[in-house]
């Protein structure tokens, strides 16, 4: 791990160009050479793209590939690039919602696109922020993860262990929350809601803790910009009369806004993840049958 992160250090010296390039490169290869999270990609887009021929979703998958590990490489970037770099590479439509942060509380809702962890040093170069951490077990990339995130602000990592008090209290003392709302994580703390038709297993949490503190939720979403020329961060209008009176409609409200921004940019979307994996009782698994790999 320390050689691979001297590497990450090497490159993020190399223009962006360079860089995105390699980052393709070496996405192709992980598509050929991953055959698990090749048919995970696959199945997910089956699943939710189903108007797609097979060979559009292989594509499809195929430039997913690409721009995740190109999104790895150039977190060499976020974590060691000079603040003046990142500005010059990083542009805010229509700007870090600073008023709304001052007036708090502010739940940032950041879905899982390749170029998230953008989104968090956009914000971390205008405020503090809130997150919840997951420790790695590499220590040493452990350091380089908690540097990288940590490093223009001060910084609130809250372990998914602590639960959501200390989320709470930083929201209340005008932190805002930075809150990665569509994983799966299991069906305790979730309800099943459509995502592209299907049912899914999706955390309540932004709709609980919106009505628990009266956060605004304020959307945000990085992707990559044209020709290689650095990422585009885009705060959405905080959303009206959300969460109102039923968590489940407004968990599903969310999955739709998460809709409409995958089919802005499908290839950046994080379709590795076994977004199905917890099913509704009595309902098959869908990730077992390797044929789509």
């Amino acid at each position: 791990m320390r050689l691979l992160l001297a590497v990450l250090w090497l490159l993020h010296w190399l223009p962006l160009p360079v860089l995105g390039r390699l980052g393709n490169a070496i996405g192709l290869v992980l598509f050929a050479l991953i055959p698990s999270r090749r048919h995970i990609t696959l199945t997910n887009l089956r699943l939710c793209l189903p108007e797609l021929g097979a060979s559009q979703r292989r594509r499809l998958a195929r430039n997913h590939f690409k721009a995740y590990a190109r999104s790895i490489l150039e977190r060499g970037v976020l974590w060691w690039a000079s603040e003046r770099r990142l500005r010059a590479l990083i542009v805010i439509e229509p700007g870090v919602p600073l008023a709304d942060i001052a007036a708090g509380p502010v739940i940032l809702l950041c879905p899982h696109f390749v170029c998230l962890d953008v989104a968090g040093v956009a914000v971390m170069l205008e405020s503090s922020l809130c997150s919840i951490y997951t420790p790695q077990r590499n220590a040493a990339f452990d350091r380089a993860l908690r540097h990288g995130r940590t490093r223009f602000r001060p910084i609130t990592l809250v372990s998914r262990a602590e639960g959501v008090k200390p989320i709470l209290r930083a929201l209340r003392g005008n932190q805002p929350y930075f809150m990665l709302p569509d994983m799966d994580f299991g069906a305790r703390e979730s309800v099943f809601v459509p995502f592209f038709g299907v049912p899914a297993a999706t955390l309540a949490a932004p709709a609980r803790i919106a009505a628990a503190t009266g956060a605004k939720v304020i959307p945000v979403v990085a992707t990559f910009l044209p020709n290689f020329r650095g990422w585009r961060v885009r705060f959405y209008p905080a959303w009206e009369d959300y969460p109102g009176d039923d968590p489940v409609a407004a968990t599903r409200r969310m999955n739709a806004f998460i809709e409409e921004r995958v089919l802005e940019a499908p290839e950046e979307y994080f379709w590795t993840h076994k977004r199905f994996k917890t099913r509704p009782a009595g309902e098959l698994g869908v990730y077992d049958d390797s044929a789509t790999g």
